[in-house]
């Protein structure tokens, strides 16, 4: 079990570690300290790599991954509100979207546990062609390798379900190295999964610097896919740095919405409002340029600026509202 609510430490090779150096968490609503975290280095990403190789050395059967997954779905479930707090605590999203986060980090769990179980291969009949004829071929799916996961701090929880649940569905360990300014909630999901029997080394969570952990992460051989969400600027790169590697990437991106002449204003503007600056823009669809035809651009823009200027600031751990509606 990790130490305490508000202090965590490493999980490396199905063990909590502690290594004397801390990064403190703190709320980005009044910057009061939300929690401390382990600091981990290069040093303990060798060790998380080294654990994961010798976990895929002994694959876990399909049932058994979907049993895993199955049990960390129910787990969240039981523990919804504490970690619904915790994603409010450390990122500043209002209570009623981190409860919306957990719910669907639920679903992430149970869709791949699904999947666990689906993912074998084809039966391809082969008689396209003379030689062919009566003859089948069949393809079958094998786990990737080590899988290293870089989570941003949006969705502390979900976006790290996205990582981890597929790449266990898929028979993949994981080295995770979530945002250092949001990884209580990934230590929570890690929790969950030691508690759900996942044996040692298949899940590692690590928190410290990119230059340290993220290095190793691209340089060691043994990892064969980095799944990477967050900007282009980061994610390109890596890419470059890795060209032997898969790269995966889930890139920042600037939503447009065109308001056409005939559209509802009222609540064109009330939607855009609301998804412009819930979470204080911080999601990956938000609203970032609105294009108005010129027709309505007078009208619209005086029935948008009021609505944004309606929007309330209050503290996310106590549900406040985000228009004045």
């Amino acid at each position: 079990m990790a130490a305490t609510a508000t202090e965590r430490r490493l999980l490396i090779d199905g063990e909590w570690v502690e290594t004397g150096e801390w990064v403190e968490i703190k709320s980005p609503y009044d910057g009061s300290p939300v929690g401390r975290v382990a600091r981990a280095g290069s040093a303990e990403t060798r060790r998380a790599i080294d654990a994961a190789a010798r976990a895929m050395a002994n694959p876990l059967p399909a049932h058994k991954r979907a049993e895993i997954l199955v049990r960390v779905a129910a787990a969240l479930g039981r523990r919804a509100d504490e970690a619904a707090h915790l994603i409010s605590a450390e990122a500043g999203k209002p209570m009623k979207a981190a409860r919306v986060e957990v719910a669907r980090a639920m679903s992430t769990y149970t869709m791949a546990a699904a999947q666990a179980r689906t993912l074998t291969g084809q039966m391809v009949p082969m008689d396209a062609s003379q030689a062919g004829e009566g003859k089948l071929a069949f393809t079958v799916r094998v786990p990737i390798g080590v899988v290293g996961a870089i989570s941003p701090f949006n969705f502390p929880l979900n976006l790290v379900a996205h990582k981890i649940a597929p790449a266990l569905a898929a028979g993949c360990a994981v080295v995770l190295k979530p945002a250092s300014q949001t990884p209580l909630s990934a230590l929570l999901l890690a929790e969950l999964e030691t508690d759900a029997e996942l044996p040692p080394g298949w899940l590692n969570v690590l928190v410290g610097p990119s230059t340290e952990i993220g290095d190793v992460l691209v340089e060691d051989e043994r990892v064969k896919l980095i799944t990477f969400t967050g900007s282009g600027a980061v994610g390109w790169k890596l890419r470059e740095r890795a060209p032997r590697k898969r790269v995966n990437l889930e890139l920042g991106n600037a939503t447009p919405v065109i308001v056409e002449p005939d559209s509802d204003l009222e609540e064109v503007a009330t939607k855009l409002a609301a998804n412009a600056f819930s979470f204080a823009g911080q999601s990956c669809i938000s609203v970032q340029r609105i294009y108005v035809h010129v027709s309505v651009y007078d009208d619209f823009r005086s029935l948008f600026v009021p609505k944004v200027e309606a929007l309330k600031l209050g503290d996310p751990g106590e549900g406040t509202p985000t228009s004045g509606r």
